[in-house]
């Protein structure tokens, strides 16, 4: 076995980290009004304090037409104070602090974003449901600008790593996309004109991270849908953006809204879902999951699999030499946390996990063969788009009613995921 790393310092360019866990950019839906409270504070200080080398907070959109929820934050000098006391809080405890910026694109609506939805072309996106409209060129370039603007914001908030998200069907990635980019200018048609928009977002941000600032990126390794960007593509694009000299690159893969659990891993908690949405920003989405047998057609499932990402993030590792990779999918237990250092990366990326055990971290050092007990309902994905992420078992304790035919799917689920973990090892 290699020397085990996991609790070594590691530097991700300016920036030391006191371990190699960081924890991911998942959807808090903890924000108001777009902007940032107490609970988004406490949440992202209690997994500092549970011993992450960095914590990440999710999805700040660059400018307010890339929002896509109520609970999500956009860059703006009014919230700079609060977040600085966030940031301030979280290195108090010992962990660095980084942001996810990025853009929806077409995956809003118009009283969320105040205008027109915009991406890489006009068209009718059905699972927001919304009209879109295409970016014009002298749009594009100010969102580039806005990138790197909201670089310099998230060094005066206090936080010392960006993460630009360049996958999962938002902007970037749409513009990535031959699914969404049918565009016949410079940025669209062959593949070096639909990465022409990140790459020229990447330059930007590059520029004004400047040297106190580290930059990784999270990117698909492919699609998960059709006509979207396979394997092969995934590799083209990472070693794109392994020329900025970026930091790291996060290896996701999955579409929104074609492939959502290809990005969260097992199964979608259809009731669950249904129960807790919105009638408002999702009435089609709310009716349709509660039609029988039309919810896996529009959401698939999948069994879950410990690091379900491993293998393809190991076919990445073959051909990025140059810039590290930072894993991130799977991970339940201390056993996968040195499996992760086994194979070689220097950086892994963690979410389930701590929305049920903040204290993961703290308990896998006291225990290398520590097991989280996530048991991967994915209630946690059910809720946070509407309410906030939290585990069913948080919930419960904190004296919230989960409706019995709620209750009765998590089991149901928790079993199916156990069953396949089982059947899984025994393959081996």
């Amino acid at each position: 076995m290699k020397e085990n790393k996991l609790f070594s310092p590691y530097q991700l360019g300016p920036v030391t980290l006191r371990n190699r866990i960081v924890r991911s950019a998942a959807f808090e839906n903890m924000a108001r009004g777009n902007a940032p409270t107490q609970e988004l504070q406490d949440y992202h200080v209690s997994v500092a304090h549970g011993g992450v080398g960095m914590t990440t907070v999710a999805y700040c959109a660059v400018d307010l037409s890339g929002v896509s929820f109520d609970g999500q934050l956009y860059v703006r000098p009014e919230i700079i104070p609060a977040m600085k006391r966030m940031t301030d809080a979280i290195h108090a405890e010992g962990a660095k602090a980084s942001i996810q910026l990025g853009h929806c694109g077409n995956m809003t609506h118009f009283y969320t974003c105040h205008c027109m939805p915009v991406s890489a072309d006009t068209w009718f996106n059905l699972y927001s449901p919304t009209i879109h409209r295409r970016l014009k060129v002298a749009e594009i370039k100010g969102l580039v600008k806005k990138f790197g603007e909201a670089v310099d914001w998230a060094r005066a908030c206090g936080f010392d790593c960006v993460e630009i998200h360049a996958g999962h069907a938002y902007l970037l990635s749409q513009f990535i996309s031959p699914r969404t980019n049918h565009r016949r200018d410079e940025y669209g048609g062959c593949f070096e004109n639909r990465v022409r928009f990140m790459n020229e977002v990447l330059d930007e941000v590059m520029a004004h991270a400047g040297k106190d600032m580290a930059v990784v990126v999270k990117t698909n390794m492919w699609d998960d849908c059709w006509h979207g960007s396979d394997i092969e593509e995934g590799i083209k694009i990472a070693k794109e953006i392994a020329k900025h000299k970026v930091h790291g690159i996060v290896l996701s893969g999955g579409t929104v809204s074609r492939s959502p659990m290809t990005i969260l891993g097992g199964a979608m908690p259809y009731k669950t879902l249904a129960h807790y949405m919105s009638m408002k920003s999702f009435w089609w989405l709310k009716a349709a999951l509660n039609f029988p047998g039309v919810a896996p057609i529009m959401m698939p499932t999948q069994p879950f699999k410990e690091l379900y990402f491993m293998d393809k993030a190991k076919r990445f590792q073959q051909e990025i030499k140059d810039v590290p990779l930072i894993y991130v999918g799977g991970v339940q237990s201390g056993d996968n946390c040195q499996q992760i250092m086994d194979e070689g990366f220097e950086l892994f990326q963690i979410a389930h996990v701590l929305i049920k055990d903040p204290d993961f971290v703290k308990h896998v050092q006291e225990d290398p063969h520590y097991h989280a007990g996530c048991g991967r309902s994915n209630y946690c994905v059910g809720r946070m788009y509407t309410l906030n992420m939290k585990c069913h078992e948080c919930v419960e304790r904190e004296g919230e009613p989960i409706p019995n035919r709620l209750k009765k799917e998590i089991a149901t689920l928790e079993a199916k995921a156990r069953q396949s973990v089982e059947q899984q090892r025994e393959g081996k």
